[in-house]
């Protein structure tokens, strides 16, 4: 998705941004708690957030989980995608809940995506009905040997 060129961040975004990233409050009315941390009414916090969302500053916002944890299983999946198909390729890729995201690559293997289920056996047979629709065979899951997981908080 375009975004139009948003304004600078202020101190003010900036100081949201910082508060919400990793420690999003769980409370009834969230940005009433971000809000008195910062000195800043409710509705002040949750307009400016609306507007970093509608600039695109902010993706998303919404929890993490540890899929494994869970009893979930991932893998990160690479596909070979003519460019006259990607756009429909990434539709039926994009229908599944347990994608968590998926980005072009300058490589052979041009998609990239990440797919969580509940076992590998539901993930292959994801890929196989990806696969069908799409009319895309070359597709590879490449599951995780090791996990290696960093807490990244961007300071601003």
């Amino acid at each position: 998705m375009n975004h139009p060129p948003h304004a600078p961040l202020d101190e003010l975004d900036k100081a949201i941004l910082n508060q919400i990233q990793s420690f999003f409050p769980i409370a009834v009315r969230p940005y009433q708690v971000v809000g008195d941390k910062l000195g800043l009414s409710e509705d002040k916090v949750l307009e400016r957030v609306q507007r970093m969302v509608q600039d695109g500053v902010i993706r998303r916002i919404g929890a993490n989980f540890n899929s494994r944890r869970l009893g979930y299983t991932s893998t990160l999946c690479a596909a070979l995608v003519p460019e006259d198909r990607i756009e429909q390729f990434i539709r039926v890729v994009n229908r599944y809940a347990g994608v968590t995201h998926n980005y072009l690559r300058r490589h052979r293997f041009n998609v990239w995506f990440t797919l969580i289920a509940e076992s590998t056996e539901r993930i292959e047979e994801i890929l196989r009905e990806i696969r069908e629709e799409s009319g895309i065979a070359e597709i590879y899951s490449l599951p995780a040997k090791r996990i290696f997981k960093i807490q990244v908080d961007f300071a601003f």
